[in-house]
């Protein structure tokens, strides 16, 4: 199993860059496999990385995610390719669809039809890769457009059709589409019990492609913290909180309506009314023990090989883990010590 960290989230703006950088040019020593950079309403995902990759020499960089309605197709393909390169061939290319709040409110972008402005961006993209020219019959896109005085165009990076696209995803057909043509999936809202509330339809998906569910690297993260079980569940009932209620609309909500799928309708429906009435504090109580659990590698030792299993065990090949503490030096003495424990449970 494959070890990533997140770098970067919805308030990076606010948070020292250096000290971020830093903490990942750490972790690659220590052994972590991937760096993950964040894209919400905070820094952008490509600059950090391309930062990054001068600072470290083996740990592979990827977008978690790039948003595609913040950039047209081939903007997204000339920045792949482009920190491919600087990277020496270590870049992953995530991709996500983000939320209509973000799209439309921050973007100014309409949010219909997610699904196949992703499949057209992926289509573009991989052509863009081949080295072909970008001519593109779509709902969505229209390359070159039409009426006008442009020609269909090749980029003129050197072809790199190796680098890697992961998509973020979270719907059932959005899950298939993944499933079908991805070589990675970038998993949340992720409960190792209900695994098949996702994994259902990444298996649908490749089937009909004509591919096996391990043709995917499953990637799924955690928060990890050693120490009182019963304080760390509190602890991590905000962040529970603000994915059901938060990370979306009252209409659209894709990690509530995962999170109803894994087992705890109830509550995540109760949770988002109280966070969109402006009861925080009420829907931060309303979250269950159980789900904090069942989505968190907490307590001790022993608890957390236990967690580490179950993913192991339903074919999580990639486990981001966000090491919690106070300071740098404690979040890099737990990450330490969860690397260790995934070493020795998943060889």
């Amino acid at each position: 199993m494959k070890i990533g960290i997140g770098i970067g989230s919805a308030d990076s703006g606010r948070t020292d860059p250096t000290a971020v950088i830093d903490f990942a040019v750490e972790a690659e020593r220590i052994g972590v496999d991937v760096a993950w950079s964040a894209e919400a309403w905070g820094e952008d995902a490509v600059t950090s990385l391309s930062f990054l990759a001068a600072r470290t020499e083996r740990i592979q960089l990827g977008t978690g995610i790039m948003q595609i309605s913040a950039r047209v197709p081939s903007m997204t393909a000339m920045t792949a390719l482009t920190l491919s390169r600087l990277s020496g061939g270590r870049f992953i290319l995530g991709l996500g669809a983000s939320g209509p709040q973000v799209v439309e409110g921050l973007q100014g972008q309409s949010f219909a039809r997610p699904l196949t402005r992703m499949r057209e961006t992926v289509e573009i993209v991989r052509k863009a890769f081949a080295g072909e020219k970008l001519e593109y019959h779509g709902r969505e896109f229209q390359l070159p457009r039409p009426g006008g005085e442009g020609k269909a165009l090749r980029l003129s990076q050197p072809a790199n059709p190796d680098i890697p696209i992961y998509l973020a995803t979270l719907g059932p057909k959005a899950l298939e589409y993944t499933g079908a043509a991805a070589d990675g999936w970038l998993g949340t809202s992720f409960i190792p019990e209900e695994a098949e509330a996702h994994l259902s339809y990444l298996r649908a998906g490749a089937k009909k492609a004509g591919r096996e569910l391990s043709d995917l690297v499953i990637g799924v993260g955690a928060p990890v913290e050693f120490g009182d079980l019963g304080a760390l569940i509190e602890k991590g009932k905000p962040g529970v909180a603000f994915s059901l209620g938060a990370m979306g609309s009252a209409k659209t909500n894709f990690y509530n309506e995962a999170y109803r799928r894994g087992g705890f309708e109830d509550a995540a429906i109760e949770v988002q009314k109280l966070w969109k009435a402006g009861k925080r504090q009420e829907a931060i109580q309303r979250v269950p023990d159980e789900l904090v659990l069942k989505t968190s590698l907490i307590g001790d030792e022993k608890r957390i090989r236990e967690r580490i299993r179950m993913y192991r065990d339903v074919g999580v090949g990639q486990m981001m883990l966000h090491a919690r503490g106070d300071s740098a030096h404690e979040r890099l003495d737990t990450l330490g010590r969860a690397i260790e424990i995934v070493r020795e449970e998943c060889p």
